[in-house]
């Protein structure tokens, strides 16, 4: 596993923790406002995991696809790409 990845990791097992730790917030009924700010927190760890899985997979499955000599297979990895960004753009 690389260091992209081993990042991910820690940083969706902190995500987890945090949802759980909402999860009873809700539970006790704690002050809306609090609760909110604690998911705004966890939607900032999600976009962080993602950015270091997209990291990853740019320096190892685009990389890998741009070095290719068949022009599908580049095609596709700039498509997957637009694709992605697209999802995160329109957000």
């Amino acid at each position: 596993m690389n260091d992209d990845k081993k990042k991910a990791m820690q940083v969706l097992k902190t995500c987890r923790g945090q949802i759980d730790g909402i999860i009873k917030m809700l539970e006790e009924e704690r002050y809306c406002i609090d609760v909110s700010n604690q998911i705004i927190a966890a939607q900032g760890l999600l976009k962080k995991a993602n950015k270091h899985v997209l990291t990853q997979h740019m320096h190892h499955c685009v990389r890998e696809g741009l070095a290719n000599e068949n022009e599908k297979e580049k095609d596709a990895k700039v498509e997957e790409i637009i694709s992605i960004l697209t999802k995160l753009i329109d957000k």
